[in-house]
């Protein structure tokens, strides 16, 4: 045996509220009162890992930040490298994705000849109900 688990002479006290000894009762006689079942409650209880995380994710929105990541890393292969030398998405909120062009020239051609291709193939590729708009701006 390489290391014993703990020295065989160290006291080590039992987890929970365990039985009450005499002087825990002589006090909860005096005050007419047993607080034990309270003390017990107001222990930290131990809970799964799994829903920890998963309620900490839900808080953080953590689903829909990474579909935000997911459509500006897409962004650059799912559409023609003219638009994406010009044109680059900045955000995404409720269901409308911003996209800031570089000039007037290309925030036309995009808005009038493009709009519906961008729009369909995002659509295509994340579903309807993430990206819902496209919204272009210089900038």
């Amino acid at each position: 045996m390489l290391f014993p688990l703990r020295p065989p002479n160290k006291y080590i006290p039992p987890l929970g509220a365990g039985k009450m000894n005499a002087r825990q009762r002589v006090l909860a006689q005096w005050r007419g009162v047993d607080l034990s079942p309270l003390e017990a409650a107001r222990a930290v209880r131990v809970r799964r890992i799994g829903d920890v995380v998963s309620k900490v994710a839900a808080e953080l929105r953590l689903d829909t930040r990474r579909a935000e990541a997911e459509v500006v890393k897409v962004w650059n292969s799912l559409l023609d490298p003219n638009i994406v030398a010009h044109a680059q998405p900045v955000g995404l909120r409720k269901g409308t994705l911003f996209v800031n062009v570089d000039s007037n020239v290309w925030l036309a051609e995009i808005v009038r000849y493009r709009r519906k291709e961008i729009l369909d193939r995002l659509q295509h590729c994340f579903g309807k109900n993430l990206v819902q708009r496209i919204s272009f701006r210089v900038g």
